[in-house]
């Protein structure tokens, strides 16, 4: 995520394709793109998502008609219990229910001179020379801010991450940095939140087996315990990890605590990298798939050093043992298997094929990716109906996917229907400050999102059902996925 202006740069000099937007797979059929297209079909076609997004007169957040949103929490303006201002760039968000409402994580990717900084306070920071960190914040049924606390600091550059299936948040640094200058500490870690218990919070502890790099999140298998990984990285471009828990490891609060404290927990379970194939032919690169559907199997290759002494992980590596990928965002577990987004590529930055992102799909139980999802690189990054570069991911309880737009031009939170189609659920009104951290309150009720400058975290709430899918089609209602 921190890289978005390099990506718009590069987008200003890029030629445009014509790919558009198209899905497949779990989401039944290959189809279009979105509003644009329907419109353009004539009145034969219903409703395309939640139908089009109504400018705020506040000037803040578009939204379809008869859906509201509130501000839960804005940086600089929101106070913390300890009494500093709310911090900057809000970026991955976990959902937790709790007794009389819910429970935000909330990541603040702060790597350099944001002006408001995730509180050092004692016993809750690791390394006082960074200012990114992790803020909890209560809302009640409604969404309605109650209190907002600082549950880990001293981290740097805090991207996305993801929710375990034991009720904890894994925060996730962006960064490779080393200690050196205002940094004390190595950084490029993963650490564990626990939503409720701030005492288990103190003293954080990086889960070095997880590996040191460019983190941007994870998904976590609720029955094998397995925690997969995405590398936002380039030069050479990142990769897509999983880490398998030692023997006996059992998916408890505490546990990867526990484990990274222990003898020789900096090295347990195995990290390893994704290599695919095709036809039995390596895949270097995943930007080499244009066409949904498309599908590789997969094998796991071991890092030899994960905590990256001498050079990175992603460079012990050659092209011929690993499959890269530019930009590898957002991940969610959902349908048995692990989500995870590229969020675009180019020529230039040694990918294949040209694209404003992709989604993949990883089914453990074939061991194979495949394509859900591709958008082309987009002609007119100013054009409202227009979509490119997603980023966080997360997976609707109503059907379909909704993606954080984190691109050139107008942003939008992005849905896709589970036939296909692309439809807008929100717009940036402000400026081209990029949507993070879309999860929706385990009930379904409320999706909590954020724009991450000028920093806001918002409530949204409407008449939420199935999508529609662009057809005559009446058929709605809450739809698992």
């Amino acid at each position: 995520m921190s890289s978005s202006l390099s990506r718009r740069e590069l987008l200003r000099s890029a030629t445009a394709g014509t790919l558009g937007i198209a899905v497949a797979g779990s989401f039944d059929a290959i189809a279009g793109s979105g509003v644009a297209q329907a419109a353009a079909e004539g009145g034969t076609r219903g409703v395309v998502g939640y139908g089009a997004v109504v400018a705020d007169p506040a000037g803040v957040l578009a939204l379809p008609r008869g859906f509201s949103y509130s501000i839960v929490a804005e940086a600089g303006k929101t106070l913390l219990e300890s009494g500093e201002p709310t911090p900057s760039d809000a970026d991955g968000t976990g959902c937790f229910r709790a007794r009389d409402g819910f429970v935000l994580v909330n990541n603040h990717e702060i790597g350099g001179d944001e002006p408001y900084p995730v509180p050092t306070l004692p016993g809750l920071t690791y390394d006082p020379g960074a200012r990114g960190g992790t803020t909890t914040i209560e809302v009640d049924r409604h969404g309605r801010r109650v209190r907002e606390y600082v549950s880990v600091a001293g981290t740097h550059n805090n991207c996305a991450g993801g929710i375990t299936p034991w009720n904890t948040w894994l925060t996730c640094e962006e960064t490779e940095e080393r200690a050196g200058g205002a940094l004390l500490k190595d950084h490029g870690y993963v650490f564990e939140v626990d939503p409720f218990d701030r005492a288990a919070n103190r003293d954080p502890v990086p889960l070095k087996f997880l590996g040191r790099f460019s983190h941007e999140a994870v998904a976590v298998d609720p029955h094998t315990f397995v925690i997969y990984e995405t590398e936002d990285a380039s030069g050479p471009n990142g990769l897509y990890f999983r880490w398998v828990p030692p023997k006996g490891f059992r998916g408890r609060k505490g546990e990867l605590r526990a484990l990274a404290l222990r003898e020789g927990g900096d090295t347990a379970g195995r990290l390893q990298a994704m290599s695919c194939s095709k036809g039995g032919k390596h895949v270097a690169d995943l930007s080499r798939a244009t066409r949904p559907g498309t599908t590789y199997k997969v094998r796991w290759v071991d890092v030899p050093d994960r905590d990256a002494a001498k050079v990175s992980v992603r460079k012990q590596f050659t092209d011929e043992q690993v499959t890269r990928a530019r930009k590898l965002e957002g991940a969610w577990w959902a349908d048995g298997g692990a989500y995870f987004v590229s969020s675009y590529a180019r020529d230039d930055d040694g990918s294949v094929n040209e694209h404003d992102g992709q989604v993949w799909f990883y089914d453990p139980r074939s061991e194979t990716v495949e394509l859900k999802t591709i958008f082309g690189v987009n002609p007119d990054p100013e054009k409202d109906t227009a979509y490119d570069g997603p980023d966080n991911i997360t997976v609707s309880p109503y059907g379909g996917i909704i993606l954080a737009e984190d691109g050139e031009g107008v942003q939008h939170l992005v849905g896709v229907t589970r036939r296909g189609t692309s439809y807008p659920l929100a717009r940036n009104e402000m400026d081209d400050g990029e949507f993070t951290g879309p999860t929706f309150s385990p009930d379904g009720r409320i999706l909590f999102a954020n724009i991450q400058s000028p920093g806001y975290v918002f409530a949204i709430t409407g008449p939420w059902r199935k999508p529609g899918e662009g057809e005559d089609d009446h058929h709605h209602g809450p739809h698992g996925h």
